[in-house]
């Protein structure tokens, strides 16, 4: 099977990089993972406005690539920005990475939290869990205190900020798995995991897993 296609919907290449190295240590079988990054909109996507425009570019860029490669797509924003519109558009698998943390903290009728660190996209988070059909086991968004944009430019602050979401989700909302909303925050989560007694979802490797699982399906479907 040809390699996985992730897609950054923000056009920072550091953060296309993070998250290609993150997605490639939870690929099984060593599948190649290859990053493409979002020629237009913001570095950092962070409202509604920013997210659709997302959208658009998530398409534009799968639209001029050659996709026959691939065994699948995963667009790397937690607000899936384009996954509806690339699944009618292109002959292979899409995900989205909220999608899968969302439905991997749900697994086995888990009540789950989402920490991130945008609350102007907590409208669309919200929206996306519904739409998934996980409103029920959903204990709700727990945000980070402070401007997004700095906190992210500084990596011991988002882990720390992170966590305080974290502890708050799980002691206030009883939450038994925690998302990590954010294809930029991968590398945090991959840290926060090892501080906490329940799971913590990664929804980069989370997409990976997914992703793989649609790919095979998708294939024996073509046999």
């Amino acid at each position: 099977m040809g390699p996985l296609l992730l897609i950054n919907p923000n056009t920072s290449k550091p953060t296309t990089i993070e998250m290609v190295d993150v997605a490639r240590a939870a690929a099984t079988n060593h599948e190649a993972i290859i990053g493409a990054t979002a020629l237009r909109g913001s570095d950092l996507i962070d409202d509604d406005g920013k997210l659709a425009t997302a959208a658009e570019a998530v398409v534009e860029l799968a639209q001029s690539l050659e996709l026959a490669p691939y065994q699948g797509i995963i667009v790397s924003a937690f607000g899936d920005p384009g996954v509806e519109e690339l699944r009618r558009r292109v002959p292979v698998p899409v995900t989205g990475i909220a999608e899968a943390g969302i439905f991997e903290a749900a697994r086995e009728g888990r009540r789950f939290s989402i920490v991130t660190t945008t609350p102007r996209l907590a409208s669309a988070i919200n929206g996306r869990v519904a739409e998934y059909g996980f409103g029920d086991l959903y204990t709700g968004l727990r945000l980070t205190e402070g401007n997004p944009a700095e906190i992210m430019k500084d990596a011991v602050l988002l882990e720390e900020s992170l966590s305080q979401a974290c502890e708050i989700a799980l002691v206030e909302d009883a939450a038994e798995a925690i998302v990590i909303g954010g294809g930029p925050l991968a590398l945090s989560a991959v840290a926060l995991r090892r501080r906490f007694p329940v799971p913590i979802i990664e929804p980069v490797p989370a997409a990976v897993r997914l992703a793989l699982a649609r790919a095979a399906r998708h294939e024996s479907l073509m046999i």
